[in-house]
């Protein structure tokens, strides 16, 4: 009897698996590739008829400046980008000419799509980061402690260091705006001789500024304070791009070069 049951497993076992991958492959999300190349080329806003969004294939680039083109799909009704965090627009009409979508805030985006004279125009997307400068600026001053001379340096150096923020537009897109951090050099002088230089990060305020702020910020500015009985003393600015929002942090350091990070409240 053991033989019989051993030869019947031997024999249904493998129809079940072929039923489970049968089943799995039946439920697997299919994308619309035909709606998707319906989609190709530039869409204007209904209202205003200003060009809102240029999609190339599996990429959309939006007229917003200083943002990244994303990826998307079309899933079933849904339009979903691929960016930073991933979103979901649940496309409310649409044909060869008509684009209507509903961003996660509730508005409906309306557009419609331009005609050939607009889309073979090789106009300039702004999807694109904001530009890195390589412009430094630097700035000095004149303290005196203890009728001493001293004389502290900040130079405020664009890096490559990308910092990519997710945001909406006014239409309600949510996009990735992308900016360039800072590396400040800040140096201390009496005379010609050089009493403290260092390199100074974003990174470098982590234990004072809040992780969910942090990620998204630059180092902004620095400032020279001045000098006093706990040494050199400086004024960080970390900020983020086009809000009202920031920190200010004070650095005092120690003639030994220790430097002691405090929020300025």
């Amino acid at each position: 009897m053991t033989d019989l049951y051993k030869y019947i497993a031997f024999i249904i076992f493998p129809f079940l698996v072929a039923c489970t991958g049968k089943q799995s492959q039946g439920t697997a999300i299919m994308e619309n590739h035909e709606m998707k190349a319906m989609l190709q080329g530039t869409w204007l806003d209904d209202h205003t008829e200003t060009p809102m969004i240029q999609i190339k294939g599996d990429s959309i680039h939006y007229m917003t400046p200083g943002t990244l083109p994303v990826s998307f799909r079309i899933i079933n009704d849904s339009l979903i980008t691929y960016g930073t965090e991933t979103t979901s627009y649940h496309i409310e009409k649409q044909n060869e000419y008509t684009l209507w979508i509903q961003s996660d805030m509730g508005e409906i985006i309306r557009m419609s799509k331009a005609d050939d004279s607009i889309n073979n125009m090789d106009f300039p997307l702004h999807s694109e980061e904001h530009e890195a400068t390589n412009e430094v600026i630097q700035k000095d001053r004149i303290e005196f402690y203890k009728n001493v001379r001293y004389r502290g340096y900040v130079y405020i150096n664009p890096s490559q260091m990308k910092v990519t923020r997710p945001t909406y537009s006014d239409e309600g897109f949510k996009l990735d705006n992308v900016y360039y951090d800072n590396v400040i050099h800040i140096c201390v002088y009496e005379g010609k001789n050089k009493l403290f230089g260092k390199d100074i990060y974003k990174k470098d305020f982590m234990n004072v500024v809040p992780e969910e702020f942090l990620q998204w910020a630059i180092l902004s500015d620095m400032d020279f304070m001045g000098v006093n009985e706990n040494g050199y003393q400086y004024q960080a600015t970390v900020s983020i791009p086009n809000e009202i929002t920031s920190y200010v942090i004070n650095l005092s350091i120690s003639t030994d070069g220790q430097i002691q990070y405090t929020l300025i409240e």
